[in-house]
């Protein structure tokens, strides 16, 4: 077997192991209380949005504080999908994906004439901008404050055109061909999509597409000295991440059918980058750790209330108990960013590199434990010869 034969057998064990993995997320995540459905979906979705947005801040470098726009407008013609055409799931995903690109092939144009700081400042301008358009100069296409919803007097024009008889009374699900897209079968859909994803982002990677990017990213100067245009490469790196977060967006409103303004504010863009560094910026499987982390703290944590944390601490004195549950709950419920800004500082401090760097860092100490018990073992048996 060839050297170069190697690294492709890895990505395919790595491909087929993650995808097991996901697709029997609803067995393996039961003992964590983390198994049903709308949870699961999250889990992919937002998976696909840090695998996304690390393309360009993992390959590249390039901090950007304005991916919730193109999340926004994926959901956003996802729905009038939904309502001009017809409720399969498959157009409202390709126009979210193309939408999104297009949205971030003007964005990047205009951002990437600027790096380091002020890229992210225009990024994040350019997002605010797309928020404050859709939540009041926009009205009539994103109908504001109450967002975009689905309604018995849609069109539907494909819908009307092949089906027979009278609608269903009541507002129509998201289907494809035929299967609802909700609970498992929409998680299932997600998480095929999510591994699609996961393989184009391998393929982008080892390519010399993501070889180039990676120059970019260690010196930026000096390829540009050597002759080579680097802004075609940033571009096209721009608009695939955002096209990601389009798709992530149409997979939001095919899961739960409506877009609202709240998708792109900067707190969304602010919270995939949290999913990625703190999963691992730059590596394959750390963002999508990362997100589901996130996710999965935010279920648990913002579930708690006063009177849960009281059950939590009944064993407790009164008098301690009436000091510990108020500042217990400083960190869960309604506070529990706390938490994961806590979370984040330790990880940042200790584990520059995310939780990959930690497993890594885990999988070395085994592997040097086990090197030095065999190098211990055959000195005693020499010595009991």
């Amino acid at each position: 077997m060839t050297d170069m034969k190697k690294p492709v057998l890895n990505d395919m064990l790595l491909l087929f192991i993650f995808s097991a993995v996901i697709l029997l997320m609803p067995f393996w995540l039961e003992p964590f209380g983390a198994a049903y459905p709308d949870l699961l979906q999250k889990f992919a979705i937002y998976g696909i949005f840090a695998i996304g947005f690390n393309i360009l801040l993992g390959l590249t470098g390039y901090l950007s504080f304005g991916h919730a726009a193109f999340l926004g407008v994926g959901s956003y013609a996802a729905v009038w999908s939904f309502k001009l055409l017809t409720m399969n799931v498959l157009p409202a995903v390709l126009f979210g994906v193309l939408f999104a690109g297009a949205l971030a092939a003007i964005i990047g144009f205009l951002s990437l004439r600027r790096s380091g700081i002020y890229f992210s400042i225009l990024t994040l301008a350019f997002a605010q901008m797309s928020y404050n358009l859709a939540y009041s100069v926009l009205t009539p296409i994103t109908n504001g404050e109450t967002g975009l919803q689905l309604d018995r007097s849609d069109p539907r024009i494909l819908d009307r055109m092949f089906s027979e008889g009278e609608p269903a009374a009541g507002l129509p699900s998201t289907d494809l061909f035929g299967v609802t897209m909700s609970g498992y079968p929409g998680f299932y859909f997600c998480a095929v999509i999510l591994i699609v994803c996961f393989f184009i982002s391998i393929r982008i990677f080892r390519s010399p597409f993501g070889l180039m990017l990676k120059g970019i990213k260690s010196n930026q100067n000096r390829m540009q000295y050597t002759g080579l245009n680097t802004r075609p490469y940033m571009q096209t790196a721009f608009i695939i991440s955002g096209m990601f977060a389009g798709l992530a967006g149409s997979l939001l409103a095919v899961t739960d059918p409506l877009a609202g303004a709240e998708r792109m504010q900067w707190t969304a863009s602010g919270e995939v980058v949290l999913m990625t560094i703190l999963g691992g910026v730059g590596t394959l499987i750390g963002p999508i750790l990362g997100a589901a982390l996130i996710k999965y703290f935010e279920n648990i944590f913002s579930s708690f209330n006063d009177t849960v944390l009281e059950q939590a601490f009944s064993f407790l004195p009164e008098s301690v108990l009436d000091v510990v549950v108020p500042l217990m709950g400083l960190f869960v419920g309604s506070g529990w960013q706390l938490t994961l800004g806590l979370l984040f500082m330790v990880v940042v401090i200790f584990l520059p590199g995310g939780l990959v760097e930690g497993f890594n860092r885990i999988f070395k100490f085994i592997r040097s434990g086990k090197k030095r018990k065999g190098l211990v073992e055959p000195t005693q048996d020499q010595a009991s010869e």
